[in-house]
């Protein structure tokens, strides 16, 4: 059967998401990472490379509980730097003439990481910061040696043969990380999705013909007042055009970037997706009234505690509840509110679970009280769900999908005590009103569907590749010609699934 027009159609090349790590109790960034690529895996008909670049040593048991959560699927494969380094010979020739590092010897101050009884990572420490570390393979040959000076602000890092011999050496881990790309890409064409803002420092970096390179910003660019740019985030906003495709989730953030930093050529929007799908299929929805549920990393920024205190003052009114799904360093804190408050009853910290989002279905209403967001995936997939929002009006993401009062609530930000009525509101409502509410949260999610939103991605990719192999106005009429012939020619085999025939499966 011929694919439909509908399906996406991705330009020939390899799919890669670049993030800095996966971390156990993950949240919104990593998720919405894993599902566009289950989207693309699926959906696209494209296998992805997920590449970390931390120095996480229990991989093998990452892939494992990804797989198992559903998380991972087949054709998605997740790569990190130092394990791929281990197993791989150093390739090309030597690049400096200088000798290696004497290894630190196990000592007080060195701190030793194992995998299975083996040391991997040795460590030298000075005042909380890493001055030196060796890096080694699993026989205990040494793979990398990497020392700072302080004091003259230098760097070196060294890799090296299985016999010990040094092959390489840069001034900086980022000399690392480039050596790598080069390797496990081996020159193909191929598209690079980066997630993480501490991964897209690097990447800007990293320009080569044949990667294009894309960065998704998955939070607010503005400090928390909105008077300023994010110190985090400054070193890549200032210099966007290093990517060839900066996506925003949000029309709204995409307006506040070209205000803040000047019209860009390579702006995009595309949302966060779901699973429409999986979602049809989960039948019979019998929402709980007074049930409320919040996915949440427990840190600072997510503003928890307000939730607490909207659902306990709420609760001297009408019966409501929330469970709470997340880790953090804050939850001794939020613990100790709970407690303080005498609402132990009702709220609960469950920690983080893989299925959390499958008890939408349950729920009544979702809160959502962060200072910033991006587009919150957890809120897309809870109106698809039918479930309630109430979320504070902030920068990105519920004033895109919630019409206060039609399809869910907005509060003005951090206003616990309109949170709180708004809690009560919902819960006073007669049940034809709630029900109608609930489909107009349901028809609002449909627009971010996977099938959408992968289109867009493949869209947007196929237009990232010909700005960055667009020719100059110096080049000759005839040159633009035959360039514009053939991206007409490119965009008939994605619309038409020409691309299949090519053997690019």
């Amino acid at each position: 059967m011929r694919p439909s027009i509908l399906t996406p159609r991705f330009r020939p090349g390899r799919q890669v998401a670049l993030t800095w790590s996966i971390p156990d109790s993950f949240g919104g960034m990593t998720g919405a990472l894993l599902h566009r690529s289950r989207a693309i895996v699926r959906l696209g008909g494209r296998p992805v490379d997920i590449l970390t670049l931390d120095d996480r040593l229990d991989y093998a048991d990452v892939v494992r509980e990804l797989r198992t959560a559903g998380e991972l699927i087949d054709g998605m494969r997740l790569v990190n730097i130092w394990d791929w380094l281990r197993e791989h010979e150093a390739r090309g020739g030597q690049n400096q003439p200088e000798p290696g590092h004497e290894l630190l010897a196990a000592a007080g101050d060195v701190v030793e990481h194992r995998r299975d009884g083996v040391v991997l990572i040795r460590e030298r420490l000075s005042a909380g910061s890493v001055i030196a570390a060796d890096r080694f393979r699993a026989d205990g040959s040494i793979l990398v040696t990497d020392r700072r000076d302080e004091a003259a602000g230098t760097r070196r890092v060294v890799l090296y043969d299985r016999d010990g011999t040094p092959r390489r050496s840069w001034g900086s881990v980022w000399g690392v990380y480039r050596y790598w790309l080069d390797q496990i890409l081996e020159r193909e064409e191929t598209f690079m999705i980066v997630d993480s803002k501490t991964a897209a420092r690097f990447a800007r970096t990293y320009r080569r013909s044949n990667v294009v390179t894309m960065h998704v910003l998955h939070g607010s660019h503005r400090t928390a007042d909105g008077s300023s740019l994010s110190a985090s985030r400054r070193s890549v906003l200032e210099h966007l055009s290093d990517f060839d495709s900066v996506v925003a989730l949000t029309t709204r953030q995409r307006g506040d970037l070209i205000a803040d930093l000047g019209s860009q050529q390579n702006l995009a929007v595309i949302p966060n997706g779901f699973d429409g799908a999986q979602a049809s299929r989960g039948g019979d929805r019998s929402h709980l009234r007074g049930s409320g549920l919040m996915l949440s990393s427990l840190i600072k920024r997510k503003r928890v505690s307000h939730a607490i205190k909207a659902v306990a003052r709420a609760s001297a009114t009408v019966e409501v509840s929330i469970d709470i799904y997340g880790e953090g360093e804050r939850r001794p804190l939020l613990e100790k509110t709970i407690r303080s408050l005498g609402v132990a009853e009702r709220v609960h910290l469950h920690g983080h679970d893989a299925a959390a989002r499958s008890r939408f279905a349950a729920a009544d209403f979702m809160l959502l009280t962060s200072t910033a967001e991006g587009l919150p995936l957890a809120l897309v997939e809870g109106m698809a769900a039918g479930c309630i929002p109430i979320a504070y009006d902030i920068p990105y993401g519920p004033s895109d999908l919630i019409v206060d009062g039609r399809n869910g609530f907005l509060v003005a930000a951090g206003d616990i005590d309109a949170l709180t009525r708004r809690i009560v509101d919902l819960q006073q409502m007669p049940a034809p009103a709630v029900e109608a509410m609930r489909k107009r949260a349901i028809a609002t999610s449909e627009r971010f569907d996977d099938k959408a939103v992968t289109r867009a991605w493949a869209r947007e990719m196929e237009k990232a590749w010909e700005r960055k192999h667009a020719v100059s106005d110096a080049e000759s009429v005839l040159a633009r010609s035959r360039h514009f012939a053939g991206r007409m020619k490119r965009r008939v085999r994605r619309v038409t699934g020409g691309y299949a025939s090519l053997g690019e499966a």
